[in-house]
């Protein structure tokens, strides 16, 4: 049986890896980017092939497929003008890899439903950049289990773990829980490489030291190596990302009563620091702030 036609359309930091996994993976897929340069990159390397425009994809493709920046561009793409919802027809369905704000995804897949007949999954991803090129993110999902089911294929070659978490919006609840653990840790980790260095401790010994302790994770291994040396060159993540989904996090919380002090104080000191100009850079910059080092 032919495998289904994937469109996919955002190919940034993730959306690059993870297409090209797709292609890889046997799948016909067809890419449209804002940035058409990049797009043209993807399809260069594989076979994968290049849309004009949003509304040439859905008509050539069984299954839609999102990794944009942020809610409003999703918003955009899928409801704006031309965009999927104007081309989309009943029985494709949609998987939207982006992190997003839970009830506005929820609103958006309700509308594209009620035009189109168009199921929806939220997919959010974590694993970044290094787990889309090995196929081993981690990938929480919001749907109905008959578009869950469906969507599992599809994201087995990108994935080591699909978990189904509720109706739409779950996955995207579920990856604001990731994103709270990881912006808070960051802060955190940030300030202790600061101390130890001030205290005289080489930094780079912090990770042989604390492995495999009660402190030890992910984070924590990605993020002193580039503290301790101030490496901050091709980011794997920007600060910009995660300030966003932090902001995501408490917004969500005030709508359901739920205290989130704890990354509040994480946000508005991701904030401080984007505003000296390091958006763009990975969270490890962080660590400058607590040093009184760049802007």
């Amino acid at each position: 049986m032919a495998l289904p036609r994937l469109g996919f359309i955002g190919i940034g930091l993730m959306g690059d890896p993870i297409t090209r996994r797709l292609s890889q993976a046997g799948f016909p897929v067809t890419l449209w980017n804002r940035s058409a340069a990049k797009a043209a990159t993807v399809a260069a390397a594989t076979d994968a092939r290049v849309a004009g425009s949003i509304g040439e994809l859905v008509e050539s493709v069984d299954v839609i497929m999102l990794c944009l920046a942020n809610t409003q561009v999703v918003r955009d793409v899928v409801l704006g003008d031309g965009g999927i919802a104007e081309h989309a027809r009943a029985g494709q369905r949609l998987i939207d890899l982006s992190s997003s704000d839970p009830a506005a995804t929820r609103d958006i897949a309700e509308a594209l439903k009620a035009r189109t007949g168009v199921g929806w999954v939220d997919a959010p991803v974590s694993g970044g950049v290094a787990g889309a090129e090995a196929g081993t993110l981690a990938i929480m999902c919001g749907g109905d289990t008959t578009d869950v089911d469906a969507a599992r294929p599809l994201l087995a070659p990108l994935a080591s773990r699909v978990t189904h978490m509720g109706e739409i919006g779950a996955g995207q609840v579920t990856k604001v829980c990731n994103q709270m653990l990881v912006g808070c840790a960051a802060a955190a980790i940030a300030e202790m490489v600061a101390m130890a260095e001030v205290s005289g401790v080489d930094a780079h010994r912090l990770c042989d030291a604390l492995a495999g302790g009660f402190a030890d994770s992910t984070p924590f291994r990605m993020l002193v190596p580039r503290m301790a040396t101030r490496d901050f060159e091709a980011p794997s993540w920007h600060l910009r990302t995660l300030l966003k989904d932090l902001d995501t996090a408490v917004a969500h919380s005030q709508r359901i009563t739920s205290a989130t002090p704890m990354t509040g104080l994480a946000a508005q000191l991701l904030r401080a620091h984007h505003a000296r100009g390091h958006g763009e850079k990975d969270p490890a910059s962080l660590i400058t702030a607590y040093r009184g080092e760049g802007k």
